[in-house]
């Protein structure tokens, strides 16, 4: 039991530590930062599976539109605009989930407001940090399977029609 010296000058005092010490420990911080690193963890996770389905949704749908880009280019259609084609439509529906996803995030975060810690729950460089991230990697995601439909060749996708 610790017994404060200025009330008992006769007791010795023991365990002597920094306070930057003794907030290491299991009463500390540790456990935020615990938490903190288990958030991070799951962030990365999220935006992990998030590329991942926008990736297969984007490439599922070009190779379902393989005989319609087969049929654009041996029409005229160029590369450029195959490539456009397809990088618009993979950023519609990113464009459809940010929307639903901020939307949800800004009413959620006022049930959970009392756990943010030096942020407000509407803070505006978060919202456009996460979008121009999700916004750029979903980007990245599109570009492959968009690659890959402009060296589409006509006559093999016609003759598959």
């Amino acid at each position: 039991m610790r017994v404060n010296p200025v009330f008992a000058p006769t007791v010795s005092v023991f365990d002597v530590m920094p306070m930057t010490e003794s907030l290491k420990g299991g009463n500390g911080y540790f456990i935020f930062r615990f938490g903190a690193q288990i958030t991070l963890v799951l962030g990365v996770l999220g935006l992990a599976l998030a590329v991942v389905a926008v990736y297969r949704l984007v490439s599922y749908t070009a190779v379902q539109r393989t005989q319609e880009i087969g049929i654009r280019m041996a029409l005229g259609a160029g590369q450029i605009d195959i490539l456009k084609m397809v990088l618009r439509q993979g950023l519609r529906v990113v464009g459809i989930g940010v929307t639903l996803g901020f939307s949800a995030s800004f009413a959620g975060t006022r049930a959970i407001a009392n756990f943010f810690m030096g942020t407000s729950p509407a803070d505006p460089l978060n919202y456009l940090s996460v979008g121009v991230l999700l916004t750029g990697v979903a980007l990245l995601a599109c570009r492959i399977p968009a690659r890959r439909d402009t060296r589409v060749d006509p006559l093999i996708a016609l003759r598959y029609a």
